[in-house]
């Protein structure tokens, strides 16, 4: 097989970040046809299908390993340009990363707001559950990743965050109309659940633990974290929230809480590519410390 050349490297990342072959002619200032070009002459040299003609493109599974490999090559580029002093502003794209719904609206930003102006960096953040993150990396799609995946995907390293502490809450109203003798998860399955969205297995898990039956009980969906709290609070059902957005309106008497003394840790990992990127080594580590102040560490 051929070696694949830088200007075809960032062609192929151009295509699947912008989803059609004239949005990446455009950003890269180039034709169309010297995109087509550039990916035929990486699928000739590979010898296999690389994109999915699909609207989006999207990458095949050997394609894949070559977005890695070309979004790799371009952080690389990007950092050396800038220790030649050479970079602008910083890079051109920002850093793709993924981070769950929950992380986002309760410590998340205060890490990246933590980097130092010259950093030299910028953020494409994706929400997904901590549970199903890890294919976003392996497909190359994001650099890096909080995720409850403690086995590191192939080119990742992997550090443990910490944990985000859930509590079982529901509103007063609801649990005078729906337990009249006090909050009772065991009652009946009636009483409706939030869940955030169909991959959503938390409230199952925790009722499941607690009772030793399946939740069967009907099902409200809202897939914001903001807004699945402020459901919770008007009253359209019960369900698990992070401390930081519950713990204050526990004890103003805002929300009640339906299990107390049985929380739900939920570990998370920051899972990264193995490339000696200052940018990438500096976020790791404002993660790190922003994580060992406002997630459950071992021992606390």
């Amino acid at each position: 097989m051929k070696t694949f050349q830088f200007e075809q490297l960032r062609t192929f990342a151009a295509v699947v970040d912008e989803g059609t072959f004239e949005a990446a002619a455009r950003s890269l200032i180039v034709t169309p046809s010297a995109v087509s070009q550039r990916l035929k002459a990486m699928e000739d040299a590979a010898g296999l299908i690389l994109l999915q003609r699909t609207n989006p493109v999207r990458p095949t599974p050997a394609g894949e390993a070559v977005l890695r490999f070309a979004r790799q090559v371009r952080q690389l580029e990007w950092d050396a340009l800038r220790e030649l002093g050479d970079g602008g502003d910083g890079p051109t794209a920002p850093i793709p990363l993924v981070v769950n719904a929950d992380s986002l609206s309760t410590w998340f930003l205060p890490a990246l707001e933590s980097l130092p102006p010259d950093a030299g960096a910028w953020f494409e953040l994706r929400i997904e559950d901590e549970q199903h993150s890890a294919q976003l990396l392996r497909s190359g799609t994001v650099m890096a990743a909080v995720t409850a995946n403690p086995e590191p995907v192939q080119g990742c390293s992997v550090e443990s965050l910490g944990a985000l502490r859930y509590y079982a809450v529901a509103s007063p109203g609801y649990v005078r109309h729906w337990w009249p003798d006090g909050p009772d998860l065991t009652a009946g399955s009636r009483a409706p659940v939030m869940n955030f969205d169909r991959k959503d297995e938390l409230q199952g898990g925790f009722f499941r633990k607690l009772t030793g039956a399946e939740l069967t009980a009907p099902r409200n969906y809202v897939p914001s974290s903001a807004e699945f709290a402020q459901a919770i609070r008007l009253g359209l059902g019960w369900g698990l929230l992070p401390e930081q957005q519950c713990l204050a309106d526990i004890r103003n008497g805002a929300l009640v809480g339906l299990a107390p003394a049985d929380p739900v840790d939920v570990s998370l990992f920051w899972q990264r590519w193995k490339i000696d990127s200052p940018v990438l080594n500096q976020l790791s580590a404002a993660v790190r410390q922003t994580a060992s102040r406002q997630l459950r560490q071992p021992g606390s």
